[in-house]
């Protein structure tokens, strides 16, 4: 079998899995283990049918203990394995948290670099499941802000294949985050890795009005609600982040400075936010560019809602369109930059 089979129709959840599976085929010092992962294949069915083509002893289940999970990755990673593991729900990581933080982000910088620990954690996040209470959040400024780890996040079906074979060969600790929105969202999918390195950004879309930034599950809304923009008049330019730590300043730059306005779209609160760092860094670098204060549209900061209100609490195109109608749209006003 071979990876460079092309333009497959599969869902997201189908792409992760094949990426899984030639991963498992390629090295032989790559393991899958996670809670219900086995013969289950997964509560979203990523790991679907990889015991009984690997056997157990490569596919496995654990104990309902992620602490445990990750802390037994560290140590197999440390001994020359490729753990690749699944946190199950977003929320349910959280016990796994000062493993992460103290002991996988950490370890490579306290050995000076003779220590490499090459682990994935997969973390289903975001809404739009109808999840209840602990199934949905967004954790990524968690992540982001605790140096050490990788952290990347497919906002397409062909990102879901490719980020997550790239991530699995690096050497570095990546937290890989799956939108679960979009697991059962379809098209034809590229099983190849030609594309760009994983820290790089993508412009999605080209325009040359306003930069959309987004990242993840609102890449498709950010999307749809370009070509809704575009029936008001305004050419809007998508930037998929894909790699949130490190981040492809470069790329992001470029566009704004290019367009002179931007908004920052993300589900999660808006309060210390990703995309406050996102605002930080795009003005330190293109202050003079800008005709408008960069906005933010988010989840609003709360917990995640019960599943009947989450609808309210997810950025849609309205609220993308609306932020856009704000960026200083008048000649006459002045801009940051002009």
């Amino acid at each position: 079998m071979t990876t460079a089979v092309r333009n497959q129709e599969l869902s997201m959840s189908a792409a992760l899995n094949r990426a899984l599976a030639d991963a498992l085929e390629a090295d032989e010092r790559v393991l899958v283990f996670g809670e219900d992962v086995g013969p289950l294949g997964g509560v979203f069915r990523v790991t679907d049918g990889l015991t009984a083509r690997f056997g157990e002893h490569r596919v496995f289940d654990t104990p309902l203990a992620e602490s445990g999970i990750v802390g037994t990755a560290i140590g197999m990673a440390m001994n020359g394995m490729r753990p690749v593991v699944e946190m199950q729900f977003d929320a349910f990581a959280y016990p796994a948290f000062e493993q992460i933080t103290s002991h996988l982000a950490k370890i490579h910088n306290r050995t000076r670099g003779r220590v490499e620990l090459p682990v994935v954690i997969r973390v289903p996040y975001g809404g739009g499941i109808g999840g209840v209470e602990h199934h949905c959040d967004s954790s990524e400024a968690y992540y982001t802000h605790t140096p050490g780890l990788r952290v990347v996040t497919p906002g397409t079906l062909g990102d879901a294949y490719q980020l997550l074979r790239d991530a699995i060969d690096s050497p570095d600790p990546v937290i890989f985050l799956e939108p679960k929105r979009r697991y059962w969202s379809k098209g034809p999918v590229a099983l190849d890795r030609s594309g760009p390195a994983m820290d790089r950004a993508l412009v999605r879309r080209p325009g040359k009005d306003v930069t959309l930034i987004a990242y993840g599950p609102m890449v498709a809304t950010a999307l749809e609600t370009a070509a809704a923009a575009a029936e008001e008049g305004w050419d809007v330019e998508v930037v998929d982040l894909r790699s949130l730590s490190p981040f492809d300043d470069e790329t992001v730059t470029e566009s704004v400075r290019r367009t002179g306005r931007a908004v920052v779209v993300h589900e999660a609160a808006g309060f210390s936010g990703y995309g406050a760092e996102v605002v930080a860094r795009v003005t330190e670098r293109c202050f003079h560019h800008l005709h408008a204060p960069i906005l933010r549209v988010t989840g609003f900061d709360i917990p995640y809602p019960p599943p009947k209100l989450e609808e309210h609490h997810l950025p849609g195109v309205d609220r993308i369109l609306d932020a856009i109608a704000r960026l200083q749209w008048d000649d006459e006003v002045v801009g940051f930059g002009g």
